[in-house]
């Protein structure tokens, strides 16, 4: 019986190193081709829509103020929320991030996608001792979760369809 499952095992095995070895990959996984080839962006100038910028412009797409489609970004929203009892010692947070955004047609302002949002959120331990640590470790977390956003939102506008 024990040779048969290690059998199994290594047929699952080799399996899946050949398939990593070949190359295969899931198809349009983290492939920067937006369908949109210029886009104005709008919005608060903040560290989001400067990441934002800079992906889209690594993915092809011009910003460009006079475009015919608009990207709407609103505000960062971060929240944290302690999911610890004890207020002292080792704590364990959750940082979420939302940002609420719309892609609209500037030539009759129809919303191609209306209201929407991007939800991210991160678990942290943060340790009372160390005060100074702990201002490093939320800005690397928000860090983190405002790429999470981005790229939440370049998969948003890959599956855009324009016509």
């Amino acid at each position: 019986m024990q040779r048969r499952t290690l059998l199994q095992f290594g047929l699952a095995t080799g399996a899946s190193l050949a398939l990593a070895g070949c190359g295969f990959r899931l198809r349009g996984l983290d492939q920067p081709v937006v369908a949109i080839d210029v886009l104005a962006l709008e919005g608060m100038d903040s560290e989001l829509s400067r990441k934002v910028v800079r992906r889209l412009t690594e993915a092809g797409t011009r910003i460009d103020g006079q475009a015919e489609y608009v990207l709407n970004l609103g505000p960062e929203r971060f929240r944290e929320r302690s999911l610890s009892v004890l207020e002292s010692g080792p704590r364990e947070l959750e940082i979420s991030l939302e940002v609420p955004f719309s892609v609209q047609r500037r030539a009759d302002s129809a919303y191609l996608l209306d209201q929407q949002r991007l939800e991210v959120s991160e678990r942290l331990t943060v340790n009372s001792d160390e005060l100074l640590a702990q201002d490093d470790l939320r800005e690397e977390a928000r860090e983190r979760l405002r790429d999470a956003a981005v790229s939440q939102l370049m998969n948003r506008l890959r599956a855009l369809d324009i016509s």
